[in-house]
């Protein structure tokens, strides 16, 4: 993949919003609806549209944001003071709607646990515990999915941190689309019904195991699929291991690598987990 994506905006505007609620979606997921007067003006492009969250780094700091100038963003964030420095963390929009005269954006934040049986990571920390009104901000990233103009087959893979990206690509595909979509997720209470046009088949993994490497199911799946069509397209997004091994089935198996879109997520510890 090139530095930039061709789809990633050459001035991306960064959005202020509020916390308006947060409420558990699924064993494995935390779904915060933010809201304001900004993201009335964020346009979404539907399929993977992607961000960078910014959240204060502790409970009730102020939210101190860089100044974003073109596609530079990061050399300001990193001179911003580290104990006034924000989380920052890349997410798809999960939803977006009208709701009492304002824009609602959803974000589902995958959960992760500790050895103690505490929620771990920033963002999910952040997630269960955000209060109405609490300051977050996004920079508008574009779309990751790129399919050719000659794409045959849609093929999707993804573990629990690409479930949205994926959601929102099967939602917006065109009705006359076929493929498939290999879907793994941490227990079987996240498995959903998904809007997908009648050609692309979804398939379900649940690993139900915590001890289990994340992505192995779905890499055993696309090992176990036929092979390819030469224009076909894939989308391959989730723990580094999924990503760039997915990948290289996929081209072994007769996909060029230019028609295959591979992004990975986070990189799977044995002794700690990162949520996106």
């Amino acid at each position: 993949m090139s530095r930039y994506p061709r789809l990633m905006p050459a001035h991306p505007r960064l959005f202020t919003a509020q916390v308006v609620r947060s409420e558990r979606r699924s064993p494995s997921f935390q779904r915060v609806t933010i809201a304001g007067a900004q993201i009335d003006e964020f346009v979404w492009a539907g399929f993977d549209h992607w961000f960078r969250l910014f959240i204060p780094p502790t409970a009730g700091a102020a939210l101190v944001l860089p100044d974003v100038a073109g596609r530079s963003w990061w050399k300001p964030y990193l001179a911003i003071p580290e104990p006034d420095r924000p989380h920052c963390s890349n997410y798809t929009v999960a939803d977006v709607r009208q709701a009492g005269g304002e824009t609602e954006l959803d974000i589902d934040v995958v959960l992760h646990w500790d050895a103690q049986g505490r929620v771990a990571g920033p963002v999910a920390i952040w997630s269960v515990s955000a209060a109405p009104g609490a300051e977050v901000a996004l920079l508008d990233q574009g779309l990751l999915f790129d399919p050719p103009g000659d794409a045959g087959g849609i093929r999707l893979v993804a573990d629990e941190t690409g479930l949205p990206a994926v959601r929102g690509i099967l939602r917006h595909l065109p009705a006359a689309a076929v493929g498939s979509a290999i879907l793994e997720v941490p227990t079987s209470g996240d498995v959903e019904d998904l809007a997908a046009p009648a050609g692309v088949h979804v398939t379900w993994l649940a690993r139900d195991d915590p001890r289990a490497t994340p992505g192995a199911l779905a890499l055993a799946e696309v090992g176990r699929r036929a092979a390819p069509g030469r224009n076909d397209y894939a989308f391959v997004v989730g723990e580094s291991s999924l990503a760039t091994q997915g990948r290289r089935l996929l081209h072994r198996a007769g996909l060029p690598k230019a028609r295959i879109t591979f992004s990975g997520f986070w990189k799977h510890s044995p002794t700690a987990s990162i949520a996106r």
